[in-house]
């Protein structure tokens, strides 16, 4: 199992694309592993048969360890099976043995015993603390999705559910015996769904909708926007900017002069540019907010939020301030690469590596919109779409011209709404005097 990155002790395998016996080439694709920050995909080393696989999907593996042998055929794989079994005790799809009550198989006290709840709708495996604690807010164990190892509920799970699955009492009975689940609202005192709010459960089949399972990275996500939201004071402000001077620069760099030297210079690029100069002139915001302290970095590490197929990705290019436009250009572009291919630096995910992060909705056609902060960064900026407006020309003369919209999400903990204005109108004023020497 590859290590991704120094702060990643495990990854989660998520799907076999060989099968023991199978044949395969050195660089050939043999299965997808996700870590808590991102998914990847795994080239096979060498060419060869498959002679055995440690690991089943879903397993959670120490990096490092072995998770398969490729040899030729009678080879032996003995000496390279691993001595530990996954961390979630789930070995080609055989549950352990749980352990006495405080205690390990080793003898050596536990912080956590994980126990099987048996109930009417099949096997649950949750901790007692997990148990104890959706007792005490009336959380349905049954609706809940587990994320601890093999799928196991934890007492983080009990508490993300308790904002939106709280029951009464005799509701969640209701739920366990009869296999009801909730409705879309809660009617009872305090948000809780009352035996009212239940509706029966029905196959996806024939019902004109489908349930699919998140993966990793969509719960990762979801639990970082929840986490966000719930832990900063967020407000957002809005302005547009004139990109005449923009996009002359973007039809200089469209011609075949600059496309055959590979300056494939883009809007987003430029106004990234601009956010850097911004940001070097106004570096209140470039900061982490560390609770009773604020980080305010000298160099500006830029995150750039990219949309892949796994989910959204957020990597940092780190000293971004010492890039010309052409290089910024060609280093966020290789970014962007790198987390569609799934082979992006783990560190670069982390929300600690950037000071502050860009995120495009424009190309999509949006005109405003309200960015979530990427904690503990103190601030995040959305570029929306290109819109002509009327605007007075000189003159007495009304004309319409292109007016970018900025969207500036901050924390308000960190910085006040005069400084956070005067930011984004440096960001407009950037944009609008934007120059290079060719």
């Amino acid at each position: 199992m590859p290590r991704q990155g120094q702060s990643v002790e495990t990854c989660i395998l998520a799907e076999w694309h060989k099968n023991k016996g199978d044949m395969v080439t050195k660089g050939e694709i043999i299965l997808s592993y996700e870590t808590d920050k991102a998914a990847f995909e795994l080239e096979s080393p060498a060419s060869g048969t498959i002679l055995d696989i440690f690991y089943q999907n879903g397993d959670e593996v120490r990096v490092l360890s072995n998770i398969a042998v490729i040899g030729q055929p009678g080879d032996s794989v003995d000496e390279y099976k691993p001595d530990a079994i996954p961390l979630n005790n789930d070995v080609h799809g055989k549950e352990t043995e749980p352990a006495p009550h405080g205690k390990s198989t080793d003898g050596k006290g536990i912080e956590e015993e994980i126990i099987p709840f048996v109930a009417r709708t099949g096997e649950i495996k949750i901790s007692p603390r997990a148990m104890k604690l959706a007792g005490k807010l009336n959380v349905p164990i049954h609706m809940v999705k587990g994320t601890g190892p093999g799928g196991r509920i934890i007492e983080k799970d009990i508490e993300i559910a308790s904002a939106s699955l709280r029951t009464t009492p005799l509701a969640s009975e209701i739920i366990e015996k009869e296999g009801k689940t909730i409705g879309t609202l809660p009617t009872g005192p305090g948000g809780l769904f009352r035996t009212t709010d239940l509706k029966s459960k029905t196959d996806d089949k024939g019902t004109g909708y489908t349930t699919n399972k998140i993966s990793n990275v969509r719960r990762i996500i979801a639990e970082k926007m929840h986490q966000s939201l719930n832990h900063s004071a967020q407000l957002t402000h809005h302005i547009s900017a004139d990109v005449r001077k923009i996009l002359t620069y973007r039809n200089t760099f469209k011609t075949e002069q600059y496309q055959s030297k590979g300056d494939n210079i883009t809007i987003n690029d430029m106004v990234c540019y601009a956010v850097i100069k911004a940001l070097k002139n106004k570096p209140e915001i470039n900061s982490h907010f560390l609770g009773d302290s604020i980080k305010t970095f000298h160099k500006v590490h830029l995150g750039i939020a990219v949309d892949t197929e796994r989910g959204l990705m957020v990597p940092a290019l780190i000293n971004a301030d010492d890039l010309s436009l052409p290089a910024l250009s060609t280093a966020l572009k290789s970014l962007a690469e790198q987390c569609r291919k799934g082979n992006i630096d783990p560190e670069l995910l982390l929300s600690t590596s950037a000071s502050f992060t860009v995120t495009n909705l424009g190309i999509y056609g949006i005109e405003m919109f309200t960015p979530v902060l990427n904690l503990p960064q103190s601030g995040i900026l959305g570029i929306n779409t290109i819109i002509y407006r009327p605007a007075d020309q000189g003159n007495g003369e009304i004309g319409f011209i292109p007016m970018i919209g900025l969207s500036l999400t901050y924390d308000h903990r960190a910085i006040d709404g005069a400084p956070a204005s005067v930011f984004l109108k440096e960001v407009k004023q950037q944009i609008e005097d934007f120059e290079i020497n060719f």
